[in-house]
């Protein structure tokens, strides 16, 4: 079972979801308050099982909000990004060497995130 972990820094709150395993497998984007933090938390758990829209496909075919967006970064690993129903961007993956493996990183979004426990670093 996945759990999600909320930190705080100067400059705000970010959340981590990790697998169980302990490995990150998402993180959000920063936000001022508690209250919107956990907002993006039940964001990222509602839509953890949206459909994948990969633009590293010539001609994909584009998928309406809420999606994963898969994509080439400048170093040329494959990225994910959640975005929810409104286009915000609820959750980012790490750089993968292939497309599998940024695939599989989506899928354990989906195993981890709608029943995961929510704590304080």
């Amino acid at each position: 079972m996945g759990k999600f972990v909320i930190k705080t820094s100067a400059s705000g709150l970010r959340f981590n979801l990790k697998a169980g395993n302990g490995q990150v497998i998402a993180t959000s984007q920063l936000y001022k308050t508690l209250a919107t933090c956990r907002k993006g938390i039940i964001s990222l758990q509602k839509n953890a099982n949206s459909p994948v829209e990969n633009q590293t496909e010539d001609n994909y075919a584009p998928v309406k909000n809420p999606k994963f967006e898969v994509y080439k970064d400048k170093a040329g690993e494959f990225r994910f990004r959640l975005r929810a129903r409104n286009g915000q961007i609820v959750g980012t993956g790490e750089g993968y060497t292939t497309l599998a493996k940024c695939l599989n990183g989506i899928a354990s979004i989906g195993k981890n995130a709608p029943g995961a426990e929510i704590t304080m670093e």
